[in-house]
């Protein structure tokens, strides 16, 4: 009995942990998305996106709700987006996009991350050339065949499917982002998350030692309270 309380007390903290970084970050780009294009899900794709990638973690509604009313709150007209380059060792290039109220904490953690992890913070804009802007969904695996809903979302302004066990990802130019959200709907695909993100356009393979020599940075980054999504050229 003691051991399998101690195992039930360790999976509910874990879980407890999870929501405590997860949960915060969530509501932030509920509330970000808000502020940029209107609070109605309805006419707003990328509030739309937000809100299914709580749903998906499964974030209280109050949680929810309260996202969407700090959008119309005095202190939510302070929160921006804000991306920041990097590098790390073999070759690993690091686009760190944050939501933050206060640009001069945030640059100096990511920064101090950086340095004290192996790696370096680049000039704004080092790596845009490197990267492309895209939209990228996240869905449940369909019922449909893949080739029928290539065929469908093409029309909406698709690129590219990939898929794994679990998931169906669907790519497109960020211009995109409000058409393939409503071929997604109409197809009635069930919906994970979806945003614009960084997509490396050539990507480098890490053998397990070089991956732990850069991994311990990007968990500090995707650590930091600020830190929306951390985007790399690794395979």
């Amino acid at each position: 009995m003691g051991r399998a309380f101690e195992y039930r007390r360790a999976a509910k903290e874990a879980r407890w942990d999870k929501m405590s970084k997860v949960f915060p970050k969530l509501a932030k780009a509920i509330t970000v998305a808000a502020k940029e294009g209107g609070t109605d899900p309805d006419m707003n794709p990328k509030l739309r996106a937000a809100i299914a990638a709580a749903k998906a973690q499964n974030m209280p509604k109050d949680n929810i709700d309260n996202a969407l009313k700090r959008a119309n709150g005095k202190d939510s007209a302070d929160i921006k987006t804000i991306f920041y380059d990097g590098k790390a060792a073999h070759g690993t290039q690091i686009i760190v996009e944050c939501a933050t109220d206060n640009p001069t904490r945030t640059v100096a953690n990511v920064k101090a991350i950086f340095n004290k992890n192996g790696g370096e913070i680049l000039p704004s804009g080092s790596l845009s050339f490197m990267f492309s802007r895209k939209s990228v969904f996240e869905v449940s695996l369909p019922e449909q065949e893949l080739e029928e809903i290539e065929l469908e979302l093409i029309d909406f302004g698709l690129d590219e499917l990939e898929k794994n066990e679990e998931s169906l990802f669907i790519y497109g130019d960020y211009t995109a982002f409000g058409t393939l959200s409503e071929g997604i709907e109409k197809l009635g695909l069930e919906l994970k998350k979806g945003g614009l993100e960084y997509v490396p356009n050539t990507t480098i393979e890490l053998n397990e030692t070089q991956m732990n020599d850069v991994e311990k940075l990007l968990d500090k980054l995707e650590d930091d309270d600020d830190v929306q999504a951390v985007y790399t050229n690794i395979e």
